[in-house]
């Protein structure tokens, strides 16, 4: 590939941008990168008109203005948000081979992945104590859980993303860059972007490694908290049914979560301790991190939650879409 021959040469010293990147995409499957791409655009399309379909419904069920639904439709939106911000570039990687990117422009990419991630990870979290609450604590429920204290919830979130990932591109700002550019992955990722500084990268290192351990054990912490709380209420309840009928408001929101923590857990796992497995692995894993719970949790929403369901089946009947 003309471009790639470029771009390596770029390593001996012949930048062609001293304000540039270059991402190689998924390094080692360079061929096949234009056949992965359209797996990865299937998976795209159906994030997003999966989540658009998700808030469309909220928006228009009046019978869905209640907490749990605003944190789904938050849920949503981040869910079409997080893969915009790679699917764009990465395809221009893969389909003509566009690798540079500028330098504050890769700040940004890597600075609303990580909120966005943040942020997704706190919305889980919140949902797990509005669950908590309408099954521990039923009657105060409505008092608990205003619209007000919804949207307070919600501005605190994005407040905490904000604050926790902003040091980012500061941090990364401040490293020098005086060998290659070239940047292993598909995006700007903290650490792939950090492992090019020739400087000293231990405040980088050690404040990405805090930040992952202390917001996935503090959100899991909480979400593991919820449901032990949650499973010892239900089981003191008097009946089968209403066992079955409370644990099943909470199916939803416990597929979600398995399908992002899992494969994000794994990635991080692999990324510090397996090195032994391909880097392209790693790579892959990092895309599938980002995408495939985007498409899966609205399916799971729209499957397991009864008034979601019935109200895309009532816009699919001929004559109803707009009723």
């Amino acid at each position: 590939m003309k471009f790639k021959a470029q771009a390596t040469s770029n390593t001996s010293g012949q930048l062609a941008s001293s304000s540039s990147f270059f991402l190689l995409g998924l390094p080692g499957l360079e061929k096949i990168q234009v056949w992965l791409s359209i797996p990865f655009c299937f998976i795209y399309i159906m994030a997003v008109l999966g989540n658009a379909t998700l808030l469309w419904v909220i928006r228009t069920e009046s019978s869905l203005h209640k907490p749990m639904y605003l944190f789904l439709a938050m849920l949503a939106f981040t869910d079409m948000a997080l893969p915009t911000c790679i699917m764009p570039k990465m395809l221009s990687i893969f389909w003509v081979g566009a690798q540079e990117i500028a330098f504050d422009a890769c700040l940004v990419q890597m600075f609303m992945i990580h909120a966005l991630c943040v942020v997704e990870s706190g919305t889980l979290t919140a949902m797990a104590y509005d669950r908590y609450v309408a099954i521990c604590s039923p009657l105060s429920y409505t008092s608990l859980l205003t619209t007000t204290t919804v949207v307070k919830l919600g501005a605190a979130i994005a407040a905490r993303a904000l604050v926790i990932v902003l040091p980012f591109p500061f941090l990364v700002k401040r490293l020098p860059f005086c060998r290659s550019r070239l940047i292993s992955h598909s995006y700007c990722e903290h650490m792939a972007v950090v492992k090019l500084a020739c400087g000293d990268t231990t405040p980088n290192n050690l404040y990405g490694l805090i930040l992952s351990l202390v917001i996935v054990g503090a959100d899991l912490s909480f979400i593991f908290i919820s449901y032990g709380l949650i499973l010892h209420a239900v089981f003191r309840l008097p009946s089968l049914e209403a066992q079955h009928k409370a644990l099943g408001t909470c199916g939803a929101h416990v597929g979600v979560i398995v399908i992002l923590y899992t494969p994000g857990l794994f990635s991080f796992l692999t990324h510090r301790f397996g090195h032994s497995v391909p880097h392209h692995v790693h790579i892959f894993l990092a895309n599938i991190y980002l995408m495939v719970p985007a498409m899966l949790n609205p399916i799971v929403y729209g499957a397991k939650t009864k008034e979601v369901r019935d109200r895309i089946l009532k816009a699919l009947r001929p004559g109803k879409f707009f009723s």
